[in-house]
């Protein structure tokens, strides 16, 4: 005869069993590729990473960030189908068309959250609507052309004698330079497309097409082949004595006069959410794609220092950012 004690004792270690078969198991790893040319430590790529902590995802335990960094855009579609290979379960694509062009390739029909910065989704025919993606792909969309053709106009109010405006553009950011040049025209600019070759790219060439316009503004178009090399590029222009007009905060930080756009550390926080939403069951078809409704612009005053410009003080009162 089984005793009271004995009783107690086995009912309680079954009580304790599913418990401890529980903590035994292993939560489910969810992998998320990625590919680009800017390194992880990039901000806005901690930023992401930071969030998906926030969300419950902790590297190594249930997330795995299949992170690839490229030496050039064109690396792009083998990069991409090596995350295929890594049995990914989400690609995220940071920014521009190429990347996404790269995960549709070669993921078949795995959820891809695309951040389109650098091209409009709908209009390029990637999703059936905005409201309705109605494929395996959402995310976010700047309206970059938009963006362009409001630098010109910023840089028109923070240098009303200049004549000429340099476009710097790349094989991402062409319909960028184009939407500037349209706008540059109406407020009496002369445009200066100028194509930025490589790779690598050549830089110096570039501001050489400037050399019969000295102290005449130029405009980085978004790209994250320019993002990657700010650091190299600004000296290269302050020497020259060149204001700078860019489209991310990140460039008045290495010396750009002004820069007009998109929070990038928000805008990737916001994609983390997009990536939780799908891993916990949602179908990208019926996530709709979300734009920003807030724009910064960050002025650099010691850039105008050294440039000889006196900003007009209702610009300075508009700036989201000053650096002195």
């Amino acid at each position: 005869m089984i005793s009271r004690r004995e009783m107690i004792t086995a009912l309680l270690a079954a009580s304790l069993a599913p418990a401890r078969v529980f903590a035994q198991t292993p939560p489910k790893m969810l992998r998320v590729g990625w590919v680009t040319v800017l390194p992880r430590t990039t901000p806005h790529y901690v930023a992401f990473e930071k969030r998906m902590a926030e969300l419950g995802y902790e590297e190594g335990k249930n997330f795995a960030w299949e992170f690839i960094q490229t030496k050039s855009v064109g690396d792009y579609p083998s990069a991409s189908a090596e995350l295929a290979r890594r049995k990914v379960d989400i690609f995220v694509t940071p920014g521009n068309e190429p990347a996404l062009r790269a995960a549709l390739a070669a993921a078949g029909t795995l959820p891809i959250v695309m951040l389109a910065i650098d091209f409009d989704p709908f209009e390029k025919g990637y999703v059936a609507s905005l409201a309705r993606p109605g494929g395996n792909v959402t995310g976010l969309f700047v309206r970059q052309l938009e963006l362009a053709a409001k630098r010109v106009e910023l840089t028109r109010g923070a240098l009303p004698k200049a004549r000429r405006l340099g476009l710097w553009w790349d094989a991402i950011s062409h319909d960028q330079a184009e939407s500037a040049a349209t706008a540059a025209r109406s407020l009496g600019f002369e445009p200066r497309l100028i194509e930025v070759t490589g790779p690598p790219p050549d830089y110096a060439e570039a501001l050489a097409q400037m050399i019969d316009a000295p102290g005449e503004p130029v405009m980085i178009g978004a790209s994250p082949v320019f993002m990657r090399d700010r650091a190299a590029i600004m000296p290269l222009l302050l020497a020259r004595r060149t204001p700078t007009i860019a489209a991310f905060r990140e460039f008045v930080e290495a010396g750009a006069l002004l820069s007009y756009g998109i929070d990038l550390v928000g805008l990737f926080r916001d994609a983390a959410g997009y990536v939780d939403r799908i891993a916990k069951g949602a179908k990208p078809a019926e996530l709709p794609i979300a734009q920003p409704t807030h724009f910064d612009m960050a002025l650099n005053l010691k850039t105008a220092a050294h440039l000889g410009i006196a900003l007009p003080p209702s610009l300075t009162a508009l700036a989201d950012e000053v650096i002195e």
